[in-house]
């Protein structure tokens, strides 16, 4: 089954979230990846972390035979990822403290996480699909 991927920012978040809430239990696995924007002079994110991590990702996650939504998504600028206040650092639901940062999402809840240091590591992503 192919991949269903949405995407969002910052600023349509909530929008975007609640579609993809709304199809969640069409698919056996919902995925949240938190990742900062791409830098336009080089197109690559500015994150070194989510440039390793995101090939991986995906490279995983198209594999599977199972029907999986994946909604990316971006942090922002650099500065705007720093600011202690960043919606998604501050938001109880996220809670996020690095990125890139995948999510499987349950029943309107985090049903288990990977952070920054371990987004790129193949058999965690397996484990966190099939929780």
């Amino acid at each position: 089954m192919p991949l269903k991927l949405l995407e969002a920012t910052v600023w349509n978040f909530d929008g975007v979230f609640e579609k993809f809430r709304s199809e969640a239990a069409k698919n056996k696995a919902n995925l949240i990846l938190f990742l900062a924007d791409k830098d336009p002079a080089t197109s690559l994110s500015w994150c070194p972390d989510c440039v390793r991590a995101e090939p991986v990702i995906y490279k995983k996650l198209e594999a599977s035979s199972d029907d999986i939504a994946l909604l990316r998504a971006y942090v922002g600028d650099r500065k705007t990822w720093r600011n202690p206040k960043h919606p998604w650092r501050v938001e109880p639901r996220f809670m996020l403290t690095g990125v890139p940062t995948l999510i499987h999402w349950d029943n309107d809840t985090v049903k288990g996480r990977l952070e920054d240091y371990e987004a790129h590591l193949e058999n965690k992503i397996e484990t966190l699909v099939e929780k």
